[in-house]
């Protein structure tokens, strides 16, 4: 895609969101002057900060958090000081009660009560032992890894809320991006100790601007406009003109006006299903159709305002509760004191999410935002009656669907923009990939560096793991093939944590034995428990009594954990030998052809 150098070369970015924006300041920085087209009457995208009498609403609430040196580099450059460290705290409403997340021990055992806990340690150790083979689905990836009925307990209706599709249609590469490296075994982890490595859902503290991220991407058209570039807002892109493999121009429609703007290097964040249908003449049908398939995801906010202080103490709260329509609650007050004018009032933003032309899309402001006083008040968060006022600002094509076969048809759509010399496509929306802030803004960059030094960074894998690593290309060495072949191995024979198995066997038949001794003491009789009494000349100082349930439960803890933990290691150890014996098998299949060619 690098020109010569002597060609005197006219960047376009559509969208100025936060890939578009990263694109342009880089660009900047290297000496060029990019046009940003942005639809919308400010900057940000879905990452934008609204405004209403002086209190600030952040679009989905955005954490400035990030393993990338380079975007960290970026947010220091531009705000600085304007950032804030913030603590995050956010609980789940579900079953009426609010639990912490991340978990803390009582106020899980509390709020699920011990038999429920005994299920779900039992629903996890079920399905450690016989996963899904395969991980198709959300559901399946998720109950693989929480087992069944804490997915149907946290996960399942809080993800239908967010997709409206089933969990068995929606995609396991969402939840393997979402919440990555997370499993029961560290979610209880986290509950008694602070793990050195952070976990990707776990994150307990994070940068978060003044005034919202909208100030952020603000700050950024400032720069570029300083810089000599030119950001244009109320801006539609209605028409791409291409000439064979290239683009030639973009068609704006502004106030009224069509003009067509030429270029000779182009990137965008627009949806890529709006791509393929500006482009003129049209690509192939094979293509339109595939475009036409991919479906997205919007969402609204209803933003009240409250004349109370303090509500509650969380950033935002996860609304798991299928009695109301909300899907998640932000307390901006919480995220940022600037966010509100004055600090006798509180902010919150009230998260539905629907499909852009439904009734939840299509219902007038003054509904929603009775409807949002009535919600708050059933979940115990604020009396409707404090609201004083509110406003609602809709965000569509917030979400990218993972659903049936749209790697079928992205994959179709990929292939044809690999074919367009001098057009980049980047962002959540460009890549119709559930990205993050700062995964969006390494999309910009790595745009520019394709553009301007040649590099062949693959835009459609960053996300793909925590951290981005480039593709390497060229021919795979050995060293290459061997860590290929162990990590398919890995995922044949699962290697089962000792630790965390004998955890969990531990709590389980410590569990049991409690409520099985509990349960015999409330029976009563004229013999407490007869067989049960027997342990006791093998658990020294155990009876079946209320205090003897709590000796109970520790010699259950440390005999289910030494069984379990035994089990692992012999399992592992066993599993390990027999790959050894496979793979000497196959060394002599190797050295005895290798001779029969000599």
């Amino acid at each position: 895609m690098q020109q010569p150098q002597g060609v005197d070369r006219k960047f376009i970015v559509i969208g100025g969101g936060p890939a578009g924006l990263t694109a342009a300041y880089e660009l900047t920085r290297h000496g060029h002057q990019p046009l940003v087209f942005e639809k919308m009457d400010k900057v940000g995208g879905i990452a934008r900060t609204e405004k209403y009498k002086g209190f600030y609403f952040d679009m989905g609430g955005h954490r400035f958090f990030t393993k990338s040196a380079e975007v960290k580099r970026i947010w220091q450059e531009v705000l600085g000081e304007e950032f804030l460290r913030r603590p995050r705290l956010s609980r789940i409403y579900y079953d009426q009660k609010f639990f912490y997340y991340p978990l803390r021990p009582l106020n899980a055992l509390l709020n699920l009560g011990l038999v429920e806990s005994v299920l779900i340690i039992l629903s996890y150790l079920r399905w450690q032992l016989f996963p899904y083979r395969q991980e198709e689905t959300f559901e399946q990836w998720v109950t693989n890894r929480f087992g069944q009925r804490l997915f149907q307990t946290f996960f399942e209706t809080y993800t239908e809320k967010v997709w409206g599709i089933p969990c068995s249609e929606l995609k396991a590469e969402w939840a393997a991006q979402r919440i990555k490296n997370l499993s029961l075994k560290s979610a209880l982890v986290s509950m008694f100790i602070r793990p050195g490595q952070k976990i990707t859902s776990l994150i307990e503290e994070f940068d978060y601007p003044r005034q919202g991220p909208g100030m952020m991407w603000q700050t950024v058209r400032e720069r570029v406009e300083q810089a000599g570039g030119r950001i244009q807002l109320n801006t539609d892109v209605v028409g791409i003109c291409r000439d064979g493999n290239r683009l030639t121009g973009i068609m704006v429609a502004s106030n009224g006006h069509v003009e067509t703007v030429g270029g000779t290097d182009f990137i965008s964040s627009m949806p890529v299903t709006e791509f393929i249908k500006r482009l003129e003449p049209p690509p192939p049908p094979e293509v339109q159709a595939a475009a036409a398939k991919l479906r997205y995801r919007d969402f609204l906010t209803v933003c009240l305002i409250i004349n109370q202080p303090t509500l509650f103490p969380d950033n935002w709260i996860y609304v798991h509760e299928p009695g109301v329509k909300v899907g998640r609650i932000q307390n901006f007050k919480n995220w940022s004191p600037h966010m509100v004018p004055t600090l006798d009032k509180t902010s919150l933003g009230l998260e539905y999410f629907c499909n852009e032309g439904d009734d939840l899309w299509t219902m007038p402001d003054e509904a929603l935002v009775e409807l949002g006083k009535r919600e708050i008040e059933k979940i115990g968060l604020a009396r409707a009656a404090d609201v004083e006022d509110g406003c609602v600002f809709r965000v569509p094509k917030s979400y990218p669907v993972y659903d049936g076969d749209y790697r079928h048809y992205l994959e179709t759509i990929k292939s044809y923009l690999a074919s367009l010399e001098n057009f980049q496509t980047v962002g959540r929306n460009g890549l119709h990939r559930y990205n993050n802030q700062d995964h969006a803004m390494l999309t910009g960059l790595l745009a520019v560096r394709n553009a301007l030094f040649g590099e062949e960074n693959n835009l459609w894998v960053v996300n793909a793991e925590e951290e981005y690593h480039e593709e390497i290309y060229g021919q795979v060495e050995a060293e290459d093939a061997v860590e290929v072949m162990q990590e398919a191995l890995s995922h044949v024979f699962t290697k089962l944590d000792p630790l965390a198995f004998g955890s969990a066997v531990g709590l389980a038949v410590g569990l049991v034995l409690f409520l099985a001794t509990l349960f015999l003491v409330m029976k009563g009789g004229p013999v407490v428990g007869p067989n049960l009494q027997l342990l006791r000349h093998y658990f020294p100082g155990y009876q079946v009594t209320a205090p003897g349930s709590l000796l109970g439960f520790l010699y259950g803890l440390v005999i289910g954990f030494t069984s379990g933990w035994s089990y692992a290691f012999l399992r592992n150890m066993t599993m390990l030998f027999y790959l050894a014996v496979i793979q000497r098998k196959a060394e002599l299949g190797i050295l005895r052809k290798f001779l029969d060619y000599m």
